[in-house]
């Protein structure tokens, strides 16, 4: 225990500490997010024990990992290669990767899972009648369990994500644990309001689902080794963000006029 306390005995241990915190809860929004729009679906009483349910398995998952961090660093090493040259550069490199890890697979699955999800449930929201009819009854019985399956995979590719960038900040296990451990009590604390609003802001679900279908392309080029820089996306994001909060801050005021006349 006492070795473990050491590791924080240094600024440079608390300075890595605060930097991974912010980004792992940054990393986890995404997943956050992708939680509070799948939980939305399911009956009111049902839906705080799916985000806990949903949440839990995430700090499972990222504490699983971290427990077995060497088998984490060999996902990046090379699992089989396409052996395709691709067009040369300005002197002549190869401009995108050939070459697949395990880490590739998993980000290139899990993206393509995030735009499938995201296009279906735009496309139930703008349509959503016939999705009514063919599942009908259905759908409340399944609900819960398909809920907490999409979850679990969705967590799978973001917990290897939230990790990965862990070993990529610094080399101390206990620093990572804490980190992880904080950013998914924001993400619990979180979960409940965030949930709510966006239930009860129908232009926000279709915002955020926009942003999952971005992240699951980014996850897609990530994985074919195109490296898209955090800081483009989130700028991006935030944009939007500050847009929809204007809009919403507009209909407010006229819904309030409206009410005043």
């Amino acid at each position: 225990m006492a070795d473990y306390l050491a590791v924080f005995a240094t600024p440079e241990a608390w300075a890595a500490l605060a930097t991974l915190i912010v980004l792992e809860i940054v990393l986890g929004i995404d997943n956050l997010v992708f939680i509070s729009i799948l939980t939305n679906k399911l009956p009111e009483k049902q839906r705080p024990a799916a985000r806990r349910i949903g949440i839990g398995l995430a700090l499972i998952l990222r504490l699983a990992l971290l427990a077995t961090i060497a088998w984490i660093v060999g996902l990046t090493a090379t699992v089989f290669d396409l052996g395709i040259s691709g067009p040369p550069g300005d002197h002549g490199e190869v401009t995108f990767e050939t070459a697949f890890s395990w880490r590739d697979i998993i980000l290139v699955s899990g993206g393509l899972f995030l735009v499938w999800k995201a296009t279906t449930e735009i496309h139930h929201h703008i349509d959503p009648e016939p999705s009514d009819s063919v599942f009908g009854d259905k759908r409340a019985s399944i609900g819960f369990a398909s809920v907490l399956v999409q979850i679990i995979l969705l967590d799978m590719v973001f917990s290897i994500d939230s990790i990965l960038t862990a070993v990529g900040m610094t080399d101390q296990v206990p620093i990572m644990v804490v980190a992880v451990v904080i950013a998914v009590l924001v993400m619990l604390l979180a979960a409940g309001p965030l949930a709510r609003f966006i239930n009860n802001n129908p232009t926000v679900v279709m915002l955020a689902l926009a942003f999952l279908l971005m992240i699951g392309m980014v996850l897609i080029a990530d994985g074919f080794g195109v490296h898209v820089p955090k800081g483009y996306i989130y700028a991006a994001m935030a944009f939007s963000v500050f847009v929809e909060v204007l809009n919403l801050i507009a209909r407010k005021r006229r819904k309030a006029g409206d009410t005043a006349h």
